[in-house]
Parts: C-alpha cells; sequence; structure tokens
C-alpha cells in the first residue's frame, strides 16, 4: 500500500497562483499573455479599458506570485510568463475556461 503525504508548502505555493488568478481584469491579462508571448501595458489597457495605475496594482500581484516578470527593452517593459511551467499552469486554466 502506497502512503501519500502532503508538502504544506507546495500547497501554499499553488494556492497563492491560483489566488493571484483569480480576478477577472487578471485573468483578461493572462489571457492576453496566451496569445501572446509577450504584452506591454498598452496592450493590458487594451485589454482591460484601465488607466495605467490599475494595470500597475494587477502587474504588481501577478509579479509577486511569479506568474509574471518584466524585462525592460528601451522605455517599455515587456511582460511575459515568469517560466515554462507558470506557462503551462496558466495556458491550461486559460484553455479550459474559455474552451466552452
Amino acid at each position: 500500500m502506497q502512503v501519500y503525504r502532503t508538502d504544506p508548502e507546495l500547497f501554499i505555493q499553488k494556492a497563492s497562483i491560483l489566488k493571484a488568478l483569480a480576478h477577472p481584469q487578471r485573468l483578461c491579462i493572462m489571457q492576453k499573455l496566451c496569445q501572446k508571448d509577450r504584452i506591454t501595458v498598452t496592450d493590458m489597457q487594451e485589454c482591460l479599458g484601465e488607466a495605467q495605475p490599475t494595470v500597475s496594482q494587477h502587474l504588481s500581484k501577478l509579479k509577486a506570485a511569479r506568474i509574471i516578470i518584466g524585462k525592460r527593452e528601451g522605455t517599455n517593459i515587456y511582460y511575459s510568463m515568469y517560466d515554462e511551467e507558470m506557462k503551462r499552469i496558466v495556458k491550461g486554466i486559460i484553455d479550459e475556461i474559455f474552451s466552452k
């Protein structure tokens, strides 16, 4: 008989990802990122119809949960998925939500 043990830290980490994604505007950002490999705040503003400060608040939460990263190129910051694992997780969630 196999015994399964939980890893509380792993569950806490994964729950923080789900919590960060659990907002309509952040889901919109993530859907846009699934469509493109990287986007700017301007792309997000078009998706959300929100001002830059509001978009920045959502970006902060997504960055804190290590879902996205930003890379400055000249005057723009391009946002992309944090890593390949995050890309798979988010893409799976977005595909499931919007495939219906």
